[in-house]
């Protein structure tokens, strides 16, 4: 595709952002999952939990996460902070692809270990967040997640951007929390993080559609490629780059851009 000025880019990008990020977006998407609560604790935990499991078949995704919040009773706070052994036992039928109730227990427990010590996730993200990017965040995020004793193939459910992961799922995660809840898509619940730091959930749809926007000129979906893509879209929109994931997912999963 022919490289547009970045006036026709901005104004192309504006107007599908618009079109997608609207209610009706929901009925599809994992975000609906987190949308079932009030409390900004059960909020949390049901984003992760979900965002955790996002990738795969999207109807096995729903079906699983929904699958998730009814094993904590539909009170995920309340699971993770009270949550005896026996009730960890009952999560033994639980599997998203490979991501299995090893890996669920001791993301339970990992997550009543950070409610314990920060509060909220909010207040862990705060404390490492730099001034531009929240990717230093995740590093330390997944640092501080899996300094319990744990099996070394859980950590692969989070991803790393110090070793060169677009880390899609948790920049996703941090989207859902942040980003102002205007629209009626993302939830907003984080005010001391400003959308202005956050970076696009990078997958194979999202980097296709950039590409052929020049956005991005490298091959691999990775930290590097997503680097290049949050320094473009903040040319677009510094306060809001990551509102263009609305469009680059929407060109790429529903219109085959």
């Amino acid at each position: 595709m022919k490289k547009l000025s970045q006036k026709d880019l901005k104004e192309f990008l504006d107007e599908k952002a618009a079109f997608y990020e609207q209610p009706k977006f929901i009925e599809t998407d994992p975000v609906q999952i987190p949308h079932l609560f009030t409390q900004k604790q059960d909020i949390e935990i049901a984003g992760f939990l979900t965002a955790t499991i996002s990738w795969g078949n999207r109807k096995s995704i729903l079906n699983n996460a929904h699958k998730l919040m009814e094993l904590m009773g539909n009170s995920p706070y309340d699971f993770i902070m009270n949550h005896s052994e026996s009730d960890l036992e009952n999560m033994e039928g639980f599997v998203h692809r490979t991501f299995n109730h090893k890996d669920l227990s001791y993301f339970i427990k990992a997550l009543q270990h950070l409610y314990k010590r920060y509060g909220d996730m909010e207040g862990f993200f705060k404390q490492f967040s730099g001034d531009e990017f929240l990717q230093d965040a995740i590093h330390f995020f997944k640092k501080e997640f899996f300094s319990l004793p744990h099996l070394q193939r859980t950590e692969k459910h989070i991803s790393d951007p110090h070793k060169n992961s677009a880390a899609k799922r948790i920049n996703m995660f941090l989207r859902w929390m942040v980003r102002d809840a205007g629209a009626g898509v993302d939830l907003g619940i984080w005010k001391s993080i400003s959308s202005s730091q956050l970076s696009c959930p990078l997958d194979v749809h999202s980097g296709n559609v950039a590409r052929k926007l020049h956005l991005i000129s490298r091959n691999q979906n990775d930290a590097k490629a997503l680097h290049l893509l949050d320094v473009n879209l903040r040319l677009l929109d510094a306060s809001d780059p990551v509102k263009y994931d609305y469009a680059l997912f929407g060109l790429g999963v529903f219109e085959k851009f």
